[in-house]
């Protein structure tokens, strides 16, 4: 019956939602290997899904576990979620940036897919912080001070959970309907009202194409109206890495650094775009007014203690975050006009540090990663250092092809 499934789909055939069932629940309990679903899934990327066949995959998702019930907060839930880029740490400015405006933030997160890590693997990066809350502590933290990121429990969309982890080591990442898939499922079991989602289209993204990401778009708002819940997208460029830093320690100081007003630029840009909608759509006002207020949270410090707060509250110690990696500087060969940094490049360097992970068992180095020195248009001199290297990988051989294009 599995492997009759499978075929279907490899010969481009019109699953049902009994056929879905049946093997992804298979999955679930373990009566679908991981070579099965390997094969199912990259079957999937190539011959694509309909989308009667996506939105009955997202309700198997949903109904794979239980559903957070987040009625006990009396205001407007606004979720945000990101498909995912090279240095993208907006969910730990942008989380408490709206948090620190009363719409309450209660947001499950992932950890990395693909070459980077993901917010939960960058919270797990700070001493002590707690990513494995209960629902009562969910429920609790979110009384008290209005946000709480914390990952997928096991009790809600565990399907997706055990299906994102496989994702993440069978180059089956990119996946249109599988990424749609995903993201609504654990929004829509997360309890949100409202959902804005910030979709990367670039050569550091999972998505390559604007037409693909207007495809994604797109299969998110229907999948939001059919359980009436407001979408609202964002689309962002990928070539580039976002910000600074890569790597999981360094980009939570990087995020510190934007929430107290030292940094400008493009992160902080999404960042404040970002949340405008977010507390546009949880206080029914204009953007034009919720971007006011998110910029006065940053200006006056109500952001970076909203993010202080949380932190603590989830048993961080913020203070103790520090780099303990050998650091090794990339120099520049020739001097010129900086043109471009690669950002597929950069998070391909990234992981072969210790950030990332090659196989979904993998640990990751909490303290490896990048900083990149120099921006766009700089004038650079042969031996400026244009970014420097954290790893604890010995007699390490870095391939730095392709990452600044000086002319």
């Amino acid at each position: 019956m599995i492997l009759d499934i499978i075929n279907k789909k490899a010969n481009n055939y019109e699953l049902t939602k009994e056929e879905l069932e049946t093997i992804f629940m298979g999955y679930l309990k373990d009566e679908v290997k991981d070579y099965q679903m390997s094969a199912f899934l990259m079957a999937i990327c190539i011959n694509d899904m309909s989308d009667s066949e996506i939105f009955a995959l997202t309700d198997i998702f949903i109904r794979s576990g239980e559903v957070l019930d987040l009625s006990f907060i009396d205001a407007i839930k606004v979720d945000k979620h990101s498909t995912g880029g090279v240095g993208d740490k907006t969910t730990l400015i942008v989380a408490p940036l709206v948090a620190s405006c009363n719409v309450p933030v209660i947001k499950m997160s992932g950890r990395g897919l693909g070459y980077t890590g993901g917010t939960i693997d960058k919270l797990e990066s700070i001493p002590g912080f707690k990513v494995d809350l209960t629902e009562e502590k969910i429920r609790r933290q979110a009384k008290e001070i209005g946000i709480v990121i914390t990952s997928q429990t096991k009790d809600l969309a565990p399907l997706d959970k055990k299906v994102y982890a496989l994702r993440d080591v069978t180059a089956t990442t990119n996946s249109i309907p599988l990424i749609a898939s995903s993201i609504m499922s654990k929004k829509i079991a997360g309890g949100a009202d409202k959902i804005v989602i910030d979709i990367k289209v670039g050569n550091g993204a999972l998505i390559k194409t604007m037409e693909d990401a207007k495809r994604l778009e797109s299969l998110l708002i229907k999948i939001g109206t059919y359980y009436q819940k407001e979408v609202r997208t964002v689309i962002s460029n990928m070539d580039r890495p976002l910000g600074h830093n890569i790597g999981n320690k360094l980009e939570v100081l990087e995020a510190l650094d934007v929430l107290k007003g030292k940094e400008k630029g493009k992160l902080l840009d999404l960042s404040l775009e970002l949340a405008s909608k977010m507390v546009s759509m949880g206080k029914g006002i204009s953007t034009e007014a919720a971007m006011k207020e998110v910029k006065e949270n940053i200006k006056t410090g109500k952001a970076l203690n909203k993010f202080l707060e949380f932190i603590k509250y989830q048993h961080g110690d913020i203070d103790n975050l520090e780099i303990d990696a050998k650091v090794y500087n990339i120099k520049a060969n020739k001097s010129g006009i900086l043109k471009d940094i690669n950002a597929l490049s950069i998070a391909k360097l990234s992981e072969s540090l210790g950030a990332g992970r090659k196989n979904k068992d993998d640990k990751i180095d909490y303290n490896a990663g990048i900083i990149i020195k120099k921006e766009i248009g700089d004038e650079i001199k042969e031996g400026d250092i244009l970014a420097s290297l954290y790893t604890n990988i010995d007699n390490k051989e870095f391939n730095l092809e392709r990452i600044f294009e000086i002319s």
